[in-house]
């Protein structure tokens, strides 16, 4: 292993640490605030993601600094596994209105959200 390889993966691990601190403190603040069953937290965190990603994304970065920040950063940042257990959850208190908008929602704005961010990429 490089000395440049080990610097790109220990950049992973304290990037990726960052963002998957980051989340909870998002996701916890948004949900307090709300103080509603619909999961807002996760919703707020995998839409900033998205536009971030897309932000990312649109820059030229070269591959390392796309791999720590997008991969590392936005990926633990980011929570698909959370989303589909809360629409689950929504799911199974019945809830299937709040559980199907979750789902619409989330790709939706997930979706507007990237294309804005790689948007505001190429205007830089």
């Amino acid at each position: 292993m490089t000395a440049e390889t080990a610097l790109v993966w220990a950049g992973v691990v304290l990037i990726g640490g960052i963002g998957s601190v980051l989340r909870f403190v998002v996701d916890r603040s948004v949900s307090r605030r709300l103080a509603q069953p619909f999961p807002f937290g996760t919703l707020a965190v995998n839409v900033s993601g998205a536009a971030l990603l897309g932000l990312i994304g649109g820059l030229a970065l070269d591959k390392d600094a796309a791999l720590v920040a997008g991969t590392a950063f936005v990926g633990a940042y980011t929570t698909f596994s959370t989303w589909m257990l809360e629409t689950q959850r929504l799911g199974e208190e019945r809830q299937t209105w709040a559980a199907l908008l979750n789902i619409v929602v989330s790709a939706v704005l997930g979706l507007a959200a990237a294309l804005l961010g790689q948007w505001v990429a190429e205007h830089l």
